[in-house]
């Protein structure tokens, strides 16, 4: 038996997610901590998803905060558990994605590796993506590889993430694992919210609740020829944003702020549910990362997933919050042990891969 760390911190920039697994035949899940973004930090790092003057020195900035905030993280994870840096084998370690352009030939997520390992006193597996983009995919979606070994195909399921963006993995007896970004999660949301409230998101999705869908609007959105294509296929901010939201409403009447973010909630649900059932016929969603605590889009989804049975993965004993930071403890495993960590079908790659480069302490 080994222990693995997973860092996580996806686009909605809330903050980091740490999670310690122990693995051997199966990954068992131990302990998480989740450190949350600091203003300033969440501030820049997203004012680095677009272009801007002096990028070079602000992403060194940037990336020395993060990876500081992660040690610290790791340390804390460390202390309660007993353990110290020479019981962890390895750390895998996401980094922050703040251009994800994969028909242009590029990835790239910031966290300096180097650094994590000489704070941590752990090796550290990073850079993910990007060897799965060498090999000609999308460089994600790349947690179904495992999901499928914590889920296994036993019955035809689907495994939902919900972070600032959504994406899916498919699984099936007899079938390959698939699985493909399949549009805006939250980030429209926040976004919208954050404009129209300053707030940093819609806790439960009470002000979506509040609102009611402008069927125009919905589909206007839904038009976005992103929805139209088929896996492999991701997604990120450059493509949905605010900007692209303002322009799409450019085109309407004056509306209900409530409405819109109850337009926004549906097609989230919507662009969901059109890719799952789109691909494959399910009886259960299981659904992880911040999504699943969204009571308004939880509801979304049940109905239009129904008759399947739409719930958190808190019912298979995984907590919906440390999933992502897991698979990434778990990609650091298969690095260690050169095993592949992609699944082709999913990302579009000509093969399976190993992913990651490492960083000895």
């Amino acid at each position: 038996m080994e222990r693995y760390l997973g860092v996580m911190s996806g686009t909605s920039l809330d903050g980091l997610d740490i999670a310690l697994i122990e693995q051997d035949e199966r990954t068992r899940f131990v302990a998480a901590v989740g450190m949350p973004m600091p203003d300033t930090l969440r501030r820049e790092l997203l004012a680095l998803c677009a272009p801007g003057d002096n990028e070079i020195e602000r992403i060194a900035r940037a990336e020395q905060a993060w990876v500081r905030l992660a040690a610290q993280g790791i340390a804390e994870l460390l202390a309660q558990q007993g353990l110290t840096s020479a019981d962890i084998r390895a750390v895998g370690s996401h980094g922050q994605t703040i251009r994800h352009l994969p028909a242009q030939g590029y990835t790239l997520q910031i966290g300096d590796a180097a650094l994590l390992a000489e704070l941590s006193g752990i090796d550290v597996v990073a850079d993910f993506r990007r060897r799965d983009l060498a090999a000609g995919g999308q460089g994600a979606p790349l947690v179904p590889a495992f999901h499928a070994d914590l889920f296994g195909l036993d019955r035809p399921r689907a495994v939902l993430n919900i972070g600032g963006f959504s994406n899916v993995t498919l699984l099936a007896p007899g079938l390959p694992v698939r699985g493909f970004d399949c549009g805006p999660g939250n980030v429209l949301l926040d976004a919208w919210i954050h404009h129209s409230q300053g707030q940093l998101f819609d806790a439960d999705g009470a002000w979506a609740a509040q609102g009611q869908v402008v069927p125009a609007l919905l589909q206007r959105l839904l038009s976005d020829p992103f929805f139209m294509k088929s896996g492999p296929k991701s997604t990120g901010r450059e493509h949905f944003n605010l900007p692209w939201l303002q322009g799409q409403l450019a085109e309407h009447e004056a509306l209900d702020p409530a409405d819109v973010q109850a337009t926004l909630a549906e097609l989230s649900a919507r662009s969901i549910a059109d890719s799952i059932l789109a691909a494959q016929a399910v009886d259960e969603v299981l659904v992880c990362g911040g999504g699943a605590h969204n009571q308004d889009l939880m509801a979304r989804l049940a109905r239009q997933l129904a008759p399947a049975r739409v719930q958190s993965t808190a019912a298979y004993d995984v907590s919906p919050d440390w999933m992502e930071a897991m698979a990434f403890a778990w990609l650091a495993q298969r690095f260690c042990e050169r095993l592949p960590g992609n699944c082709p079908a999913v990302t579009g790659a000509s093969g399976l891969r190993v992913l990651g480069a490492l960083y000895p302490h």
